[in-house]
């Protein structure tokens, strides 16, 4: 079977960058797998893709070295079933707040075959076209489920949730952590209640031996989330990245200078 990279570089102690698509675009998603990017995120929680549009995504990053996950709108074995059968390579499941979720959650991205304790149907379909003809046989080792811990609740429970063996690491959600946390809205990553939190969430996935990672607001913010410790960061997604060099190319072309007409000396 096709060896899961991302899985291949935290094995190693490594970390990893991840982009992440929020249109509902295949071309996009080539694109964005094909900028450098270790693995690209496609989102079906708050993005614009449904079914159909990221089986289309998913075909379009196999021509790139981007390993393709995909964010479940979720937690339901259904949903994670058909990404996985799409052809993703791993799951982020939102909202996991409790034991019981994670455990759900693990199980729906995992065979019961070979000891692991799973709850996913055979029919893998596009799996084996992108993982190869022996895909059944290894894709319990190779999916990587993360669970992302956004609430009060999960926080809570972010210990005991990281030591659930089905599941291979969390992925923080600072956003909606910080609102739960009574920060409000866009509250920055630095201020000390949403830091503690981040901290307290990256020690439960190293104490178990799990991966930790994050949505980031900012390439600054991935930056320091990986001198941190964190091992997978995720640096904004599409739609942020297109507006904000939208807004740089028409300050460049609308600048004073031009408009005037005048040469500075």
């Amino acid at each position: 079977m096709k060896s899961n990279r991302l899985l291949d570089l935290f094995r190693a102690g490594q970390s990893a960058v991840a982009g992440w698509m929020s249109i509902d675009s295949a071309f996009a998603a080539e694109l964005v797998g094909a900028s450098g990017f270790d693995a690209v995120v496609i989102d079906c929680q708050h993005g614009m893709s449904g079914h159909a549009q990221m089986l289309a995504m998913l075909q379009a990053l196999s021509h790139t070295p981007a390993v393709p996950l995909v964010r479940v709108s979720q937690n339901s074995l259904g949903e994670i079933n058909r990404a996985l059968d799409a052809g993703a390579y791993g799951v982020i499941c939102p909202l996991v707040n409790s034991v019981a979720d994670a455990v759900a959650f693990g199980r729906a991205c995992r065979y019961p075959l070979d000891g692991f304790e799973g709850d996913r149907s055979f029919g893998p379909a596009r799996g084996l076209l992108v993982g190869g003809a022996d895909y059944p046989q290894h894709a319990n080792t190779e999916m990587l489920a993360l669970a992302m811990i956004e609430t009060q609740a999960g926080l809570d429970a972010v210990e005991a949730i990281a030591s659930v063996p089905q599941i291979d690491g969390l992925f923080i959600g600072p956003s909606d952590l910080g609102i739960a946390l009574g920060l409000g809205p866009g509250a920055a990553y630095t201020h000390p209640t949403l830091a503690a939190a981040i901290a307290r969430i990256q020690h439960a996935c190293t104490a178990a031996g799990k991966v930790a990672g994050i949505w980031c607001g900012s390439a600054e913010m991935a930056r320091d989330m990986l001198a941190q410790g964190l091992q997978l960061v995720v640096p904004g997604h599409d739609a942020l990245w297109l507006k904000a060099e939208i807004a740089r190319r028409l300050a460049v072309v609308r600048s004073p200078r031009l408009e005037s007409g005048l040469a500075t000396p």
